[in-house]
């Protein structure tokens, strides 16, 4: 598969006139709730009215935070993408860069992103060539030590970015990954989602990490490959991940979205997702089969990984997340 040199994407930005390192998100010891633009009438909760306590700014080991560059595509999730928005900002993180790349939105996005611009690294609104390209763009202009990407209609949970800065800064770990929860929009319903232990020959199984819910060190990372629509985290993981330490953060991290348009229910995105996997399948082979060893060494040791690690604590979410009910399954 042909991928993009992000150089080149990086380049083209700096003709436009845009300066890097791009500025740090603003930072304030007493939050940055009671500056930013009021909630729409109704929301309450995370992230509208509670903000993540801010820390300060020097870790407890004496150093200070690393830079934690956070990338967002978008496309017409208008209704969605303030609340993603406002869960990175909320987060109240001391050294953070965040990039929004739009794809020229024809719903309200450009003006949700025109009002938190104070805010943001960086944001445009241009046309694109899909979500992959998208994500290239903003991590060509990514300085951070480590970098993650949310999509536009999911937002990450109370300290996750604290959280994960404290986590790379005890383990010796390359690729951080944690639990999620999964919402269901049209429901009003969440449910948790707990990962799996992740070894290299368990990569061709697909489902095992929740990209909202990662972040890797910059020195490993590698541009998303713009030929695949759909299963773009999937076929990143075959060629980020192998030979490098990974690390499972055992809470969730931040919160998926089901909704109308998604492209994991959407039936309009059911032939793209065909696709996909023909062309990954093309590249890496087929994944283990029902009956092969491997596939059963691999249920096997996930339900035993399962049973031992200890189960998420939800009653701490529970009330940043009251407009919701909840459904007590993994």
């Amino acid at each position: 598969m042909q991928l993009p040199n992000l150089s080149n994407y990086k380049q083209e930005f700096i003709r436009q006139g845009i300066s890097t390192p791009l500025p740090t998100v603003p930072f304030s010891s007493v939050g940055l709730l009671g500056v930013l633009p009021p909630p729409p009438s109704g929301n309450t909760g995370w992230p509208w009215t509670v903000e993540t306590k801010p820390v300060s700014e020097i870790m407890s080991n004496g150093l200070p935070w690393p830079k934690i560059s956070i990338v967002t595509p978008s496309y017409n999730q208008g209704r969605f993408i303030e609340e993603t928005i406002r869960s990175v900002l909320l987060q109240n993180y001391p050294n953070l860069e965040f990039i929004i790349c739009d794809g020229d939105s024809n719903d309200d996005t450009k003006q949700i992103l025109e009002k938190y611009s104070p805010w943001l690294s960086f944001w445009q609104s241009k046309k694109d060539r899909g979500q992959g390209h998208a994500i290239n763009l903003g991590f060509s202009l990514a300085s951070g030590e480590y970098l993650g990407w949310i999509n536009s209609d999911d937002f990450y949970l109370p300290s996750c970015l604290e959280n994960i800065a404290n986590h790379f800064s005890k383990h010796s770990s390359d690729f951080i990954y944690g639990n999620a929860l999964t919402l269901y929009e049209n429901q009003r319903k969440i449910s948790s989602w707990q990962g799996y232990i992740v070894l290299d020959r368990y990569l061709r199984f697909g489902g095992l990490i929740a990209s909202h819910a990662a972040f890797w060190k910059s020195s490993i990372h590698v541009p998303i490959c713009e030929t695949i629509n759909c299963a773009i985290d999937y076929e990143l993981w075959l060629r980020l991940l192998p030979k490098k330490v990974k690390s499972h953060f055992k809470a969730p991290l931040s919160v998926v979205r089901i909704q109308a348009q998604s492209k994991s229910s959407h039936n309009r995105y059911k032939n793209l997702w065909k696709e996909d996997y023909e062309k990954i399948f093309m590249v890496y082979g087929l994944p283990p089969q029902l009956r092969s060893f491997l596939y059963y060494e691999f249920r096997l040791v996930q339900k035993i990984y399962r049973k031992i690690i200890k189960k998420t604590e939800l009653n701490k979410l529970k009330p940043f997340l009251q407009n919701y009910s909840w459904v007590e399954t993994d």
